[in-house]
């Protein structure tokens, strides 16, 4: 075959990570690393409209990476472009000094237009490669016009890009087979995947085997750790070490390592990428990124909800990011309106002239469980669990506003589960004969991003039945550590990223807001001490 790239972009993929600030040491050190592991190109960052800031991966103009880059240099540097987001007026000639070519990115319906920018980059000096964003939604027919038009223009390279981390390895064949049939031998063809299935790395072995046998000189993708937007890229240090064992490549290893241990180690412990069960579905479904994100930093939606979002989505649909349409449609899933008048009467007429004690999962519910059984005894209370079954409590009602701790507690407690009186949301279920379900829009309020805290939706419905007496027990707080704030260290998180101390803030703020606009609730007692508590 001919000769095998390796073409790192960490500090191009990684910006969506940092929002482009790297700082100076890291973009230096990244890039002289790679040079000295003689990685064949190094993709600098991008070019965009707008001035460079010091220690930023998007840059205005070539001029703008000297300062970061060695002059003798044995490595290709690039930097890329969106097609429509960079005015190539404002490229100057190149001088040899900064980048030697360009990345062109462009999506499928936009192909004719992002050569036709690639050209007036080559008429200025650069060398350019074509990135064919989401190249599975190229039909055959869509594939040969794209190689005839990019042989009329013969750039250094183009590259397949699995942009939803989508692809298997008979998409690749499929792919690989009509491009390297048609292309100038002269052109590299290229690979850029997606971890969302955990099939980066080996879809990228899979690309360079199909080519083994071929003339064409190939290039593969690859970030340190995989660092790049959502589920990452395959990572530089497996395939060079894949690359140096299976095709007598010549990267220095020692060299991949340094540049991870000086300049990554501080970006692998702030922020996170790769894999994630969001992710998959997102591949799962050929969905853009944004979307997964939309809904995990706005809904902390479970895996589940993603999946039936993106599945009541139009393909069409599910490659864009239409916020409002994904809104709609989170909506739509989560309603699941129901007529549920009689059950709404049956709660209030068996609770409203009763004192209620609720009991949330928060560890003070087991180190004071004797005291809170007390209490609800010489009280004279009806005891509901609120979104767990809590092992020592003998509960009069459960009830449950979401579909992960609802399934936990009917495997973790099952004869609570079972035994018990169950109230529960319409997002879980929308028809029970066993149980009484309620429109979710019954008792969410919108505007805060944990709307949906079991504790204040459970306050909301007391309120709404008219109980004016309500106790509360477990509803502690959060700590910083994965699940040290439960009395089950098992119970299934419902804030995945993390983000304990906003957490604590806005239920904080949702629970001052709920105090000041009760209807109904005369008094909420604190049977166990809280950071939520608001005085009467």
């Amino acid at each position: 075959m001919g000769d095998i790239k390796l073409l790192d972009c960490t500090l191009r993929d990684g910006a969506y990570i940092v929002d482009s600030m790297f700082g100076n040491a890291a973009i230096k050190g990244v890039i002289e690393k790679l040079q000295e592991a003689n990685v064949d190109i190094i993709e600098c960052g991008w070019l965009k409209d707008k001035e460079h800031v010091e220690g930023s991966s998007f840059f205005h103009t070539p001029s703008d990476l000297i300062p970061y880059l060695k002059k003798d240099k044995n490595s290709i540097y690039v930097a890329m472009i969106d097609w429509n987001r960079y005015d190539v007026n404002i490229l100057p000639q190149n001088d040899g000094k900064s980048i030697d070519a360009i990345r062109v990115v462009f999506p499928r319906e936009h192909y004719v237009e992002g050569i036709e920018i690639g050209t007036k980059i080559l008429e200025k000096g650069y060398d350019v490669f074509f990135q064919a964003a989401n190249t599975l939604a190229y039909s055959d027919e869509e594939l040969k016009k794209l190689a005839d038009k990019i042989n009329e223009v013969v750039p250094m390279g183009l590259s397949v890009v699995d942009t939803f981390g989508a692809m298997y390895e008979e998409d690749i064949e499929r792919i690989v087979g009509i491009l390297d049939g048609i292309l100038d031998e002269k052109i590299m063809l290229g690979f850029h995947s997606h971890n969302n299935q955990q099939l980066s790395f080996s879809n990228t072995i899979y690309f360079t085997k199909l080519l083994a046998s071929k003339k064409r000189s190939v290039i593969v993708d690859s970030s340190l750790c995989g660092m790049g937007r959502g589920a990452g890229n395959a990572t530089t240090e497996l395939v060079a070490n894949y690359l140096n064992k299976k095709f007598k490549c010549n990267f220095d290893m020692n060299k991949i390592l340094d540049a991870i241990d000086i300049y990554m180690e501080p970006f692998l412990q702030k922020y996170s990428w790769g894999y994630s069960t969001p992710y998959f579905i997102a591949g799962m479904y050929c969905t853009h990124v944004n979307n997964i994100a939309y809904l995990t930093n706005n809904h902390r939606s479970s895996a589940r909800d993603i999946h039936n979002v993106l599945e009541s989505m139009e393909p069409e649909d599910r490659i864009k990011y239409d916020y409002d349409l994904l809104e709609n449609k989170y909506i739509d899933v989560q309603s699941k309106k129901i007529d549920d008048e009689n059950t709404f009467t049956d709660l209030k007429n068996a609770l409203c002239n009763r004192k209620v004690l609720l009991i949330a999962p928060g560890k003070s519910s087991l180190q004071k469980q004797k005291e809170i059984i007390e209490y609800a005894k010489e009280n004279d209370c009806v005891t509901i669990g609120v979104n767990a079954i809590i092992k020592g409590f003998d509960y009069d009602d459960l009830f449950f506003v979401n579909h992960a701790r609802y399934e936990y507690a009917q495997k973790a407690e099952n004869e609570v589960f079972d035994r018990t009186r169950r109230i529960i949301l319409s997002n879980i279920k929308d028809t029970s004969e066993n149980e009484s379900v309620l429109n979710y829009s019954r008792v969410i309020k919108r505007g805060f991003k944990y709307f949906d805290n079991a504790m204040i939706v459970a306050l909301r419905l007391c309120d709404m039945l008219e109980i004016e007496n309500v106790s509360i027990a477990g509803f502690d707080g959060f700590k910083h550590q994965y699940n040290e704030s439960y009395a089950d260290v098992l119970l299934p998180t419902l804030n995945p990223e993390g983000k304990w101390d906003k957490l604590n803030d806005e239920i904080k703020a949702m629970y001052k807001d709920f105090y000041e606009k009760k209807r109904h609730i005369k008094s909420i007692t604190f049977v166990t001490e809280s950071i939520f508590v608001t005085e009467d």
